[in-house]
């Protein structure tokens, strides 16, 4: 199980518990909470994330920095299938030529493309509502691989501007 929060990062990538300093990424929403007691102190929530996190679900969550907050959380009764699925994801999907990992975005946009799709689509469809430095990074990494192409390659900045999958990408998807 995969949730997304919209927050004011601190930082990029998967978080530490034991390097971990706690900061609220919704102070309004997180006074809200403790006022109602429905929310103890600020940090609490990332002790017991990984506390009950692998009393049942026998993993610990991953808790992702970014642009917008994620938790994934294992989840026993998934199928044999969807847990192979997320150690590739864990793990990491590599391009095989240039033996980069690719990151969460990068791999989002690549499912993303199983249609051809504008930047507009693809930040919708991320969850950005507006064009951030790692959308442009993932999208530039993932041209300059030639996991996706341009379907309007001469003129870039073009508002008809869309991306597709290349051939060497639809062979990547088929691997996650």
């Amino acid at each position: 199980m995969t949730t997304w929060n919209a927050n004011r990062p601190h930082g990029f990538g998967v978080l530490n518990p034991d390097t971990f300093a706690p900061y609220p990424k919704n102070p309004v929403i997180g006074a809200f909470f403790r006022e109602i007691d429905r929310a103890d102190e600020l940090g609490s929530g990332m002790r017991k994330m990984m506390m009950y996190g692998k009393k049942y679900g026998g993993a610990d969550p991953q808790l992702i920095e970014g642009d917008v907050f994620r938790m994934i959380i294992s989840v026993p009764e998934f199928s044999a299938k969807k847990e192979e699925m997320a150690e590739v994801v864990q793990d990491g999907v590599y391009d095989g030529v240039h033996d980069t990992k690719l990151t969460e975005t990068m791999k989002k946009i690549l499912v993303l493309l199983a249609e051809q799709k504008s930047t507009p689509q693809l930040l919708m469809q991320l969850g950005y509502t507006r064009r951030t430095r790692n959308y442009a990074v993932s999208i530039t990494r993932l041209l300059d691989f030639e996991l996706i192409e341009m379907t309007l390659p001469d003129t870039p900045r073009s508002k008809n501007q869309q991306y597709r999958l290349t051939e060497k990408g639809k062979l990547l998807i088929d691997r996650i």
